[in-house]
């Protein structure tokens, strides 16, 4: 019984951190411009992160590619964030 707790507790901590971490990625797409013009699920001036995802599954140079498009402005607007930030915004945009 103990043991069922203990597990209980443990996969509530970690569904925990993953949703805190997600909020965190957001929160640093919103910082960087990113939902300007795009959302999660819906197309606005560009496509969703959802469509971005769907389009790049698979592909295992993706994240780089892309953050190496913000970066330099090759196909998207040129991005200041540091690529650090553009690789967790990436990272999280390629999981949805």
């Amino acid at each position: 019984m103990k043991s069922i707790v203990i597990a209980t507790v443990l996969a509530a901590g970690i569904v925990a951190a993953g949703t805190a971490n997600a909020a965190g990625e957001a929160e640093l797409a919103q910082k960087s411009g990113c939902m300007t013009c795009h959302a999660a699920d819906a197309k606005k001036m560009g496509p969703s992160f959802k469509d971005i995802s769907a389009k790049y599954k698979g592909k295992a140079d993706a994240q780089k590619d892309l953050v190496g498009k913000l970066a330099s402005g090759k196909g998207h607007p040129q991005q200041k964030a540091p690529e650090g930030d553009l690789n967790t915004v990436m990272k999280w945009i390629l999981s949805m």
